[in-house]
């Protein structure tokens, strides 16, 4: 997998360049709050740069992808999926978290035919985010998906989605009318509009 992915490691921090050394904190401590079947919580107990104590409470996660799924007439294909934590439903691309021991593509392959319905014959990375830095690791690696061949959906148990194809341009617009608001697909959007329009 991609560095970042094994929890809150603060010895990659720690071994930052030294122009970093007046930013870096380091762990004391660290002390399990919460285990979930998703979701661990974690506080620890860290020593600032000028020498002082903190605690950083923050969700260890097991990272994720997101895919933009572009057929061949350029035409994306996007979710609407609710999500429970804000109660609504969200316009949002084809995304999943890793399994254990999942590299990013694969998990990107599995969630694209299982939520979507459709395999790619070419897959390019798109980038990386890190959606809430202030108290989670978590991070997604974007992919663009295309030469999109349509073998049908096989959802998870529980879940719940909605397919549309929209253009480019009406992402754009629906994200210009603030109808677009879930973090990683404003980011991959407007990533995937940088890219085309170069």
């Amino acid at each position: 997998g991609l560095p970042g992915r094994e929890g809150l490691d603060l010895s990659d921090r720690q071994k930052a360049s030294a122009d970093d050394a007046h930013l870096t904190e380091t762990r004391v401590a660290s002390a399990v709050v919460f285990d979930g079947k998703l979701l661990h919580v974690r506080r620890d107990t860290v020593r600032l740069p000028d020498g002082s104590l903190a605690t950083r409470e923050y969700i260890v996660h097991p990272g994720a992808v997101l895919i933009v799924p572009v057929l061949p007439d350029g035409r994306l294909v996007v979710e609407r999926q609710f999500r429970y934590p804000v109660g609504k439903v969200f316009l949002e691309f084809p995304a999943g978290k890793l399994d254990p021991g999942e590299a990013e593509l694969v998990t990107a392959q599995r969630e694209l035919a299982e939520e979507a319905g459709y395999v790619a014959a070419t897959w390019t990375p798109l980038g990386r985010i890190h959606s809430v830095v202030g108290y989670s690791n978590e991070a997604i690696d974007l992919f663009i998906a295309e030469g999109l061949t349509h073998v049908g959906a096989a959802l998870d148990d529980g879940e719940f989605l909605e397919i549309v194809i929209l253009t480019l341009d009406e992402m754009l617009a629906a994200l210009d009318r603030g109808e677009i608001t879930d973090a990683k697909t404003v980011a991959a959007l407007l990533l995937f509009a940088r890219r085309r329009s170069r």
